[in-house]
C-alpha cells in the first residue's frame, strides 16, 4: 500500500489526511507545533469554503464548535456611512460564517484518529527532505528519524520549509502594507455582527466580533508611509479614526486592548507546485493576501481536489511514475481559481490604496454618498461574487 506523508497540519494538510485515510490511503501527518492554538488563525468561510466542509462531512463538526455568522458588511469613509450589505449576499446563499480553526482542527484530527491508515507526529519539525534517484523518497524529521514515503505533500504554509527544500521558486506579488492584529472585548451595544470597514485620512482597518466572541481589528499598515506603531496610544488611535459610537467603545476598553500583532503579508504563487514525488498546496504554493480570507477557503478547496486525483490512483498500487504524471494535472485544476482570486483580491487592496492616497476622492465620496452609494455598492457587490463562492466548480467526486 502506497504511503503518502503531508507536512503541516493546518486546513489543507489536516482535512486531505483525513479525506485519504477514510478512503483506505496510508497517511502520515506530521506537524512541528505542539498546539493548534496560536495567536493568528484566519476563521471567515465564505461559501466556497461552506460547500467544500459540507461535502467533507464536516458540517456537523462546524454546528459543534464555536462560530458565528456575519450579519452584514458596513463601510465608512471620513466617519461616513457609504453602503451596507446584508448577509447573506446571494438569493438563497449561505452567509459568511466564523468558526475557531483551533477548535476546529481538533475536530478533524479526532475524525482522522478514527481511520487505522492515519498517524499524527506532533511536535516535530521537518529538517530536510530525503532523495532517491533525483525524486523525493521521504522526510527526515529534527529528532533524526526519517520517513519513507511515495509522496510527499507540503502543507506547511506561507513560509513553507518543504518549498523551500525543494528548491521550488515563490514569485511574490508586490503588496504595500502589512496588518497589525488587535483583540478587545466587545459591547452588548453589538447586536449584529457586522464587519466594519472604516478609512479615515490614511488610516483604513476592519473590525468584526470573531466566533469566540471578543472583538477583532485588522489595522492596515502602510509600508510606504512607516510609523512607529510599538509606541501608538492604540485606544486613542483607533478612536480618533472611528465614528463616534465606535469610538467611545475603543476608548472605554483602553485597558484591554491586546498588544497588536504584526501580520508580514506574504502573496504570491510558485510556478511550479510539484518534483517528483512531492506537491505542495495551500499558502505553500500559493500564499494569499487576507482580504476576504480567502486562505482557508482556497486551502480546503485544494484538498478536494488533490483527493479527486490522488484516490483512484493510490487505491489501485500505482507505481511511482503514475503518482509523479498527477501532480501536474493538480496544480493545473487548482490555479486558474487561485490567479483569478489573487486578482480579485489585488483590485480590492488598489481600491482602498487609490482612496487612502487621493483625499479630494474620499472627501468627495463621503459627501455624495447619499447619491452615489448605490453605484458604490453595486461595483463592490459585483466583485464579491467570485471572491466568495469561487471561480471554478469543486466538488468533491471520490467515495468514501
Amino acid at each position: 500500500m502506497n504511503q503518502i506523508v503531508i507536512i503541516g497540519a493546518g486546513p489543507t494538510g489536516l482535512t486531505l489526511a483525513m479525506l485519504l485515510a477514510k478512503r483506505g490511503i496510508n497517511v502520515k501527518l506530521i506537524e512541528a507545533s505542539n498546539s493548534f492554538r496560536r495567536i493568528f488563525r484566519g476563521e471567515a468561510l465564505m461559501p466556497s469554503g461552506l460547500k467544500a466542509i459540507s461535502q467533507m462531512g464536516l458540517s456537523d463538526v462546524v454546528q459543534n464548535i464555536p462560530h458565528r455568522c456575519f450579519d452584514a458588511w458596513e463601510f465608512y469613509i471620513e466617519n461616513r456611512p457609504i453602503f451596507r450589505v446584508d448577509e447573506p449576499m446571494e438569493l438563497g446563499g449561505q452567509p459568511c460564517m466564523l468558526i475557531s480553526q483551533p477548535a476546529f482542527l481538533e475536530t478533524v484530527l479526532e475524525k482522522a484518529n478514527e481511520c487505522e491508515q492515519f498517524e499524527f507526529i506532533q511536535g516535530t519539525a521537518v529538517r530536510d527532505l530525503l532523495w532517491q534517484d533525483d525524486r523525493v523518497s521521504g522526510v527526515k524529521l529534527s529528532d533524526g528519524r526519517e520517513i519513507a514515503a511515495d509522496l510527499v505533500i507540503g502543507a506547511d504554509g506561507r513560509n513553507s520549509i518543504v518549498r523551500q527544500q525543494a528548491n521550488l521558486a515563490l514569485t511574490q506579488a508586490a503588496q504595500s502594507f502589512d496588518i497589525l492584529w488587535f483583540k478587545l472585548p466587545t459591547s452588548p451595544d453589538f447586536t449584529e455582527n457586522i464587519f466594519y470597514s472604516i478609512l479615515r485620512d490614511r488610516d483604513g482597518f476592519g473590525v468584526f466580533q470573531s466566533s469566540e466572541g471578543n472583538l477583532q481589528v485588522g489595522w492596515s499598515l502602510d509600508r510606504d508611509h512607516p510609523i512607529e506603531w510599538q509606541k501608538i496610544d492604540w485606544a486613542e488611535k483607533l478612536a480618533s479614526a472611528s465614528p463616534d459610537w465606535l469610538a467611545t467603545h475603543f476608548r472605554q476598553q483602553k485597558d484591554f486592548i491586546e498588544r497588536p500583532l504584526l501580520l508580514s503579508i506574504v502573496v504570491g504563487r510558485c510556478p511550479q507546485w510539484h518534483v517528483p514525488g512531492l506537491l505542495l498546496l495551500g499558502d505553500a504554493a500559493h500564499p494569499m493576501s487576507p482580504i476576504r480570507a480567502q486562505g482557508i477557503n482556497m486551502a480546503l478547496r485544494d484538498a478536494i481536489v488533490a483527493t479527486n486525483h490522488l484516490v483512484p490512483l493510490l487505491q489501485q498500487q500505482p507505481n511511482l511514475a503514475a503518482i509523479d504524471a498527477v501532480l501536474p494535472q493538480i496544480q493545473a485544476e487548482r490555479e486558474p481559481e487561485i490567479i483569478q482570486i489573487q486578482r480579485l483580491q489585488a483590485a480590492e487592496v488598489s481600491q482602498g490604496e487609490l482612496m487612502k492616497n487621493n483625499p479630494l476622492l474620499r472627501y468627495a465620496v463621503s459627501f455624495l454618498a447619499p447619491l452615489i452609494g448605490s453605484i458604490i455598492k453595486k461595483s463592490w457587490l459585483d466583485r464579491q461574487l467570485q471572491l466568495r463562492q469561487g471561480v471554478t466548480c469543486v466538488d468533491l467526486k471520490v467515495k468514501q
